[in-house]
């Protein structure tokens, strides 16, 4: 596939979400709000709760943060004992209310909500053969596809009818899915997006809760219990839990980007501490890279653990150069008279105390277009700096990702089209130098065949428009036949 090509699909594969389950408790909604509200870095567009009363599910669903959404009336009108929600970054849709999430139907075999995490790579094709088939979409987003594929089936059962879905997509999906009585998670055969299991004992009840990442539990007061398998569908009811392995095995294809920038540093992610995964990326990235240098300070926030370990590792002091302005709403006026790097300056602000005629070592966990990093070298520079070596504690990112991470397409790459030496001389900085791909699996410990790099290397373990082998695709009007 060529670069343009894959650009033109890129331009919908932009779906970076936070889910959670919560299945078995009086206030399963508020725990629900509370969870969304640990994991909203992952998503600031939208946030949508769902709940199931027993008879009927509930929904609310607004644009923005969790905070601006639900207040404590709303939350109590969203009654029940389950209930799953979600948030929203950029999409694979417009930014509309009706793509939002959790969506939520009625159908022949009653109501069901779903909350996805992650992108089909064949969602079009899907798409384009259930509209030929009658369906009639109401959002651009992928997850309505699996809807539609879970109210064709003809399965007795819910859990059947989902696994009848799903083995018609393809790419990554992690899965919350409510009806009246039952909830059921699922994470791809690939693995690709996070989902992890917790549980609450409270009076001899057990609450069940699915999430993507444990940071969530630890403010609801859950205990981690696993991550859910790839290619594992958990169903939740009454009577327990059951869990099933209905789909074929696939190389397993877990996000790497997730332990580099998007997961919380408090979370457990593959069984690893997120926080002490991106020192030992930036003690390796010292060991590669090292330099003459007075100080080491961290592009922050998703800087800090990586400049920490570089810092360490070098025996440089560690120091905040730039401070961040975390009250920085998603869009700002900006004044009509020119200001220097203001796009930057209003989240970023150097401090010439700490940087004035020192020789500066930059940490940053990627560079994208190159055009934010090009500001902050020349914000440091004008801030006193003698110095300044930009060390990146990731690989040069060369591709998009098309499973689930909001990544620039190939052309907007700087690293994609130019050499490190080129991109160093439009950043303006004295030196760069990344992370190299196999410094970054030692500071792993893990074989790179368990996860998913493409942004670095190129390699899609799954391509654009597959299909899972040996599916067929089957709707009402065929089986009737």
């Amino acid at each position: 596939m060529t670069d343009a090509q894959v650009d033109a699909v890129f331009d919908r594969f932009h779906e970076e979400c936070g889910v959670v389950g919560v299945y078995g408790h009086p206030e399963a909604a508020n725990l629900a709000y509370l969870a969304l509200y640990a994991l909203q870095h992952r998503g600031q567009e939208s946030a949508g709760i769902a709940s199931s009363n027993g008879q009927t599910l509930l929904v609310h669903r607004g644009m923005g943060l969790v905070a601006d959404i639900f207040d404590e009336k709303m939350i109590r009108r969203l009654e029940g004992w389950s209930a799953i929600g979600h948030n929203r970054y950029s999409t694979t849709g417009s930014t509309v209310l009706k793509n939002s999430q959790p969506l939520v139907v009625k159908y022949t075999h009653g109501s069901l909500a779903v909350a996805h995490n992650g992108n089909l790579v064949n969602a079009e094709e899907l798409r384009l053969h259930l509209e030929e088939h009658g369906s009639i979409f109401q959002s651009t987003v992928d997850t309505e596809v699996i809807l539609h594929l879970i109210a064709a089936s003809r399965a007795p059962r819910l859990v059947e009818r989902v696994i009848e879905a799903l083995k018609q997509v393809q790419g990554a999906y992690s899965l919350v899915l409510l009806s009246e009585q039952e909830m059921i998670a699922v994470r791809d055969p690939h693995g690709f997006r996070p989902l992890v299991l917790g549980s609450i004992t409270d009076s001899g009840r057990s609450t069940h809760v699915a999430v993507s990442e444990t940071c969530a539990l630890d403010l609801i007061g859950a205990t981690y219990e696993r991550e859910v398998e790839p290619g594992e569908v958990l169903l939740f009811t009454p009577q327990g839990v059951t869990s099933y392995f209905p789909f074929p095995r696939r190389p397993l294809s877990r996000c790497i980007f997730e332990h580099i920038y998007f997961a919380r540093p408090d979370s457990l992610l593959y069984g690893r501490s997120v926080y002490q995964t991106r020192k030992e990326f930036g003690r390796q990235l010292a060991r590669e890279a090292a330099v003459e240098a007075d100080i080491v300070i961290p592009v922050p926030d998703s800087g800090v653990p990586a400049a920490l370990g570089y810092a360490e590792e070098s025996g440089l002091p560690f120091e905040m150069g730039l401070i961040r302005n975390h009250y920085v709403g998603r869009t700002f006026i900006e004044p009509r008279e020119s200001i220097r790097h203001f796009g930057v300056k209003v989240k970023l602000n150097a401090q010439p105390a700490v940087l004035r005629e020192k020789r500066v070592v930059v940490v940053d966990d990627s560079i994208v277009r190159g055009t934010t990093s090009r500001k902050i070298v020349k914000m440091i520079r004008a801030a006193g700096a003698r110095a300044v070596h930009l060390r990146i504690s990731s690989p040069p990112t060369i591709g998009p990702c098309f499973y689930g991470v909001d990544t620039p397409t190939r052309r907007e790459l700087i690293a994609a089209s130019h050499s490190i030496e080129e991109i160093c001389r439009y950043v303006t900085a004295d030196s760069l130098a990344y992370l190299s791909e196999a410094g970054m699996y030692a500071a792993l410990r893990e074989e790179s065949g368990g996860f998913c790099d493409a942004c670095f290397t190129g390699r899609y373990p799954v391509l654009l428009g597959e299909r899972p082998k040996g599916s067929q695709l089957f709707l009402f009007s065929e089986l009737e036949r």
